[in-house]
């Protein structure tokens, strides 16, 4: 077969097909996330708003709050923006010329001999069929929220330090790390340093936990 001829077979193929009109919404489905964040943001500007404050030490208990507020706000403002202006529409539209290659062109380009072909039809009969699709990743989701649920349960009994540690553990071995004393140093340091920011800076005092009674 020859390039001239395959181009013609396929020529009536690769014709730009109509489309239907795009909706509002579609490629928008990003705005869940934005409501999510604004929700978490009315949440928390509520609870700080309403927060019964004894003294008047500055900054203050609100003061950590308000910022995570005004964060949450600015990024899921930002994020809406985004989305608005180009959201992300998957192209299933049938493009000539880019990436279509039938194995009849490509033998034709590549004058392959009898060995290569041999080698190639047992390489495509041995090679699986690849599918593309989209899933869910429900390990990495539950190994999150069994985190984030050990890290409540343990908060008071285990004390700031040590349940941040191992909540920074998990969230990283979820996403892939598999440097654990590593990540486990890091947490721990981390954890520390936020004990320290809000005892010291704050006057706040996290919860202490066995480590309280030890020292």
């Amino acid at each position: 077969m020859s390039l001239t001829q395959h181009q013609q077979e396929t020529g009536s193929a690769t014709e730009p097909q109509s489309q239907p009109k795009a909706s509002f919404g579609t490629g928008r489905s990003e705005f869940v996330v934005v409501a999510v964040l604004y929700a978490v943001a009315i949440f928390l500007t509520v609870g700080t708003a309403t927060m019964n404050v004894q003294g008047k030490s500055a900054p203050g208990p609100q003061f950590f709050p308000i910022l995570v507020c005004i964060v949450l706000y600015l990024v899921a403002t930002l994020l809406a923006v985004q989305i608005i202006r180009s959201p992300k529409v998957p192209d299933n539209a049938i493009h000539p010329g880019s990436g279509q290659f039938s194995a009849d062109m490509l033998h034709d380009l590549g004058h392959l001999g009898k060995e290569e072909d041999e080698a190639r039809e047992e390489a495509e009969s041995l090679a699986p069929a690849k599918t593309w699709k989209t899933y869910s990743d429900w390990r990495t989701v539950g190994l999150l929220l069994t985190g984030v649920v050990a890290f409540v349960l343990l908060l008071n009994p285990l004390g700031w330090i040590i349940s941040a540690a191992m909540l920074f553990w998990v969230v990283a071995y979820a996403l892939g790390s598999r440097r654990q004393v590593f990540d486990i140093g890091v947490g721990l340091l981390f954890s520390s340093i936020t004990q320290l920011a809000f005892g010291a800076g704050l006057g706040l005092s996290l919860p202490s936990g066995i480590v309280g009674g030890i020292f």
